[in-house]
């Protein structure tokens, strides 16, 4: 493969609802970061002439390998904006990142997939025509464009970016096997329940004070409470991670079923061993993460 694509996932270090739309998607303002833990996109022109498609494989069982996955519709999308219809692409997947997680795998997958594609073709679309285009395939995908750190708005597709937070920030992520589908958790939402806390005022403390200091309250999830109401095994788990000493914060990630946890447990072996040994949980340490202007995000 021509192109090796390190594919982080992300956590929401506040997630406020604002309302619901029109369309039925509903307005946010969360701040996103990207963490060091992801999938690799392993990405090449096809050289066949005679190819009439992308091939697209992938390590996970479950993952769709066919037009609806994300990867073939970034590909697809970056090959007819930029008039290059004429190629193809081989890609491979390795994925680690669980779904239905609330960290964003498949979403931080495209734009890898549309970064990658880019610059296989010789670079025919400028970064601000990728995050423009983006917003078509997904809410989520632009933000993966960003820096790695930045304020999302609209209904995530609207992307400020914002000074990185502290590359190195440990946080741990503490998976259950159970899945959660977003849909289900804005089902589940009561809007008379939503935080009152201004989205603009939380950015502002994490921009000044960094993600260590922000101060419990700034780590709001408006969707932590359905997705307990979901899966009140969910808010259990919180409840016991809130007992290992060492971690700053300890918060529900997107629509979930994933809670990260700043900071590094007193100790490791002791927490390893009794959350990551646990039958169907899964803990993955990993740590703030961005990419410089110009290069891709790097493992």
């Amino acid at each position: 493969y021509d192109l090796s694509l390190f594919s982080p996932c992300k956590i929401n270090l506040f997630l406020r609802i604002i309302r619901k739309r029109e369309d039925g998607f509903h307005d946010l303002a969360s701040l996103f970061q990207t963490i060091g833990f992801g999938d690799m996109l392993y990405l090449k022109l096809d050289e066949d002439a005679s190819a009439e498609c992308d091939s697209f494989e992938c390590n996970m069982e479950g993952v769709p390998t066919d037009k609806t996955n994300l990867v073939i519709r970034a590909l697809d999308l970056v090959r007819s904006k930029t008039g290059n219809d004429e190629k193809f692409f081989k890609a491979n997947l390795v994925k680690q990142v669980p779904a239905q997680a609330g960290l964003g795998g498949g979403s931080g997958n495209a734009a890898a997939a549309m970064w990658g594609a880019n610059e296989l073709l010789g670079r025919p679309a400028s970064l601000e025509e990728l995050v423009e285009w983006s917003g078509a395939l997904g809410s989520d995908i632009t933000f993966f464009l960003s820096e790695g750190t930045a304020y999302c708005t609209g209904r995530g597709e609207i992307m400020t970016p914002v000074a990185p937070l502290a590359d190195g920030t440990k946080v741990y992520i503490v998976k259950p096997d159970i899945g959660l589908s977003t849909p289900e958790v804005f089902r589940a939402l009561k809007y008379d329940q939503l935080s009152a806390a201004d989205p603009e005022e939380l950015l502002d403390r994490f921009m000044r004070k960094g993600a260590i200091d922000a101060g419990a309250d700034a780590y709001v999830n408006d969707l932590e409470q359905p997705a307990f109401d979901c899966l009140p095994q969910l808010g259990a788990l919180k409840e016991e991670l809130k007992g290992v000493g060492g971690f700053d914060h300890i918060m529900m990630s997107g629509s979930g079923t994933s809670i990260f946890c700043i900071g590094e447990p007193k100790d490791i072996d002791g927490f390893m061993k009794k959350f990551d040994e646990r039958e169907g949980l899964n803990v993955f340490p990993a740590e703030f993460t961005s990419r410089k202007e110009g290069v891709w995000f790097q493992p």
